[in-house]
């Protein structure tokens, strides 16, 4: 994706990394803006995510027609280092440089942020045990569409660690990260990772059609338990995954045990000052009435507490959001958008009630900047109360009405609760048929739900739906538009046995 250099911070003095982008030129030659935006926007995203296993972004910007990212320097190796130097890691250093990647998505997930390019490559082991993971939001950049597919058709990802269904379609969700936590940690384990081919495609293929290989028939020590985690983490359908990375975390646990030092890697001095602060917070108490990921969740899906500064009167603050929301939208700063906005609605809402015009306006608007955020679990609560707010006024074939509804489908499938942004979005597609919508939408809608059914692991109906969509998008486009390729595409690699 890019490179990565030392620097130095002359303002800070302190030494950091800059990462480089390598960026796509569009077909005339002119930088690609649109990823620069959603570059700014995914770094902003990693940059709210606190966590001591991700490193800290300082800044993001445009060198020129190159995208740069400043961040923490992190001092350890590769995880990838440590399979090519390592004859055999120990069982229990594998698991516990897994749970801590996933004490990492616990968090991320809950933030509605999906890595994509999970491999040993991104996790840094440093001296002191701890893992850090890299390059959140740089593959969710580089890629521009929900289904996240480049403009060419390609698949953003590293073929050998790459979930079938983000192989095949593109999608990605949190059961995406979990496959490929599977693929590394079934390769710390055996030391060879059995995906892996001669080509990026013979590597996709194998992942959608090789079942993994029983873990204990290559190291006899692998306790059985562990086996079944591995073999649970790579299901080809991301449905039979575990449902989240805390379950992951909690079947590790018990296995991170007998630690001894990686000469080379792992010092285990006791008097590191991580290991100490390590050793104090382990002790604490814990309480099983939540997970991780519930309590975390909470907070995400909690609107803004109110400060201590002097509210303003509703009008005031509706004055106010709309003053400054066309220049936050304008800088992607959809975080702090947000909270503008969430203060106007609620104004307007005490003000005028919620079914008012203006106050509707404004919580169309608060949704959709959420949404821009990557805050989809907020997100899609309040699309649903708007469609059902706005039903009621408008009826359900009205144009506001439907989009609404396929934005909180589009939440869903984000958040990775497949089944029912599909479920929604057939019964939109119903609906939308009935009421005579535009057929270049109709297509889109039709498409985007054959790779939403591949992305599930439903190859037979998505199979149906993308066969019958082929032809209708041939008349309509043309057999050259990129969609009518990528369809075919996809259609011969369903078709293909091997």
């Amino acid at each position: 994706m890019g490179e990565v250099w030392f620097g130095y911070d002359k303002r800070l003095d302190r030494p950091v990394a800059i990462k480089f982008i390598r960026v796509d030129r569009l077909s005339g030659g002119a930088p690609d803006s649109e990823l620069t935006k959603r570059f700014v926007r995914e770094s902003r995203t990693t940059a709210r995510l606190e966590h001591p296993g991700v490193p800290a972004v300082y800044d993001c910007g445009t060198e020129g027609d190159n995208l740069y990212l400043v961040m923490q320097l992190v001092k350890g190796s590769p995880v990838s280092y440590l399979l090519d130097e390592v004859e055999q890691v120990p069982i229990g250093w594998a698991a516990a440089i897994a749970a801590q990647v996933c004490s990492v998505l616990a968090v991320a997930h809950a933030e509605s942020l999906v890595h994509r390019d999970l491999k040993p490559a991104n996790l840094m082991l440093c001296q002191d045990g701890t893992v850090k993971v890299l390059d959140f939001g740089v593959a969710a950049a580089l890629s521009p569409t929900a289904t996240r597919l480049t403009a060419t058709g390609i698949v953003v990802g590293t073929a050998e660690y790459m979930a079938p269904e983000q192989a095949m379609s593109g999608t990605a969700s949190p059961q995406t990260d979990l496959y490929s936590l599977g693929v590394i940690l079934r390769e710390l384990l055996t030391g060879t990772n059995q995906f892996a081919g001669e080509t990026p495609l013979a590597s996709m293929r194998r992942h959608v059609d090789d079942a993994p290989r029983p873990l204990r028939a290559l190291r006899a020590d692998v306790p059985e338990e562990l086996e079944r985690l591995v073999l649970w983490l790579l299901a080809k359908n991301p449905s039979q995954r575990p449902p989240n990375a805390v379950v992951a975390y909690e079947r590790l646990l018990p296995f991170c045990r007998d630690l001894p030092p990686l000469p080379g890697f792992v010092e285990g001095d006791a008097s590191h000052p991580v290991l100490m602060y390590a050793a104090v917070v382990g002790r604490i108490a814990t309480s099983r009435e939540k997970t991780p990921l519930e309590e975390v969740t909470q907070l995400t899906a909690t609107a803004p507490a109110s400060s201590s500064v002097p509210q303003r009167r509703p009008q005031e603050k509706m004055a106010r959001a709309r003053k400054d929301i066309g220049a936050l939208k304008a800088e992607s700063r959809f975080k702090q958008a947000a909270e503008v906005l969430s203060d106007a609605v609620e104004a307007a809402v005490h003000s005028l009630g919620p079914e008012h015009e203006e106050a509707l306006q404004l919580r169309v608007e608060l949704a959709d900047v959420l949404f821009l955020g990557g805050d989809y679990r907020r997100a899609a609560s309040e699309f649903e109360r708007l469609v059902a707010d706005l039903m009621q006024r408008k009826g359900p074939d009205d144009d506001h009405v439907l989009r609404l509804r396929l934005m909180e489908a589009n939440c869903h499938a984000a958040l990775g609760d497949t089944a029912l942004a599909l479920t929604q979005l057939r019964l939109l597609l119903e609906d939308e048929e009935r009421f005579g919508v535009d057929e270049e939408h109709l297509l889109e809608l039709r498409r985007r739900i054959g790779l939403l059914e591949l992305g599930s692991g439903d190859r037979t109906r998505a199979s149906r739906t993308l066969r019958d969509l082929l032809p209708d998008l041939e008349r309509r486009y043309g057999s050259r538009h990129p969609n009518v390729g990528k369809v075919r595409e996809i259609l011969g690699e369903l078709s293909d046995p091997k």
